[in-house]
């Protein structure tokens, strides 16, 4: 009986550390849940657009993909995958002709958040 007593407990507390985590993940998607005006957004040139969003698409694969990144302190790696995520998919919507603001906001915005941290 004690050792399930142990077990519960343990299974307790890896579950508060699971959603804490969630919720730190969480956080850095908030940062960049009100971005608007992004210089993205503003681009009227589908092919330029296009263009830009694929280059700080694999930026951001470049530095998710860093074992130096991977392996800092720094939360560049969070944000270069984040960055990677939505750039990908704001490039998807554009290949099919459609311009989703929000997804590029986000692009723009996590971008800027992994090199403020890659600095």
């Amino acid at each position: 009986m004690f050792s399930m007593r142990k077990a519960l407990a343990a299974a307790l507390l890896l579950a508060g550390s699971v959603t804490a985590q969630a919720a730190d993940i969480g956080e850095g998607y908030a940062q960049c849940a009100l971005a608007t005006g992004s210089t993205l957004a503003g681009q009227q040139n589908s092919a330029t657009l296009s263009d830009e969003v694929v280059r700080l698409m694999n930026e951001a694969v470049g530095v998710a993909d860093d074992p130096r990144w991977i392996n800092s302190r720094q939360p560049a790696f969070t944000w270069a995958s984040e960055a990677k995520a939505a750039c990908g998919k704001a490039y998807g919507y554009l290949k099919a002709s459609y311009r989703d603001e929000d997804w590029l906001n986000k692009c723009e915005c996590f971008h800027s958040r992994m090199l403020q941290y890659m600095n």
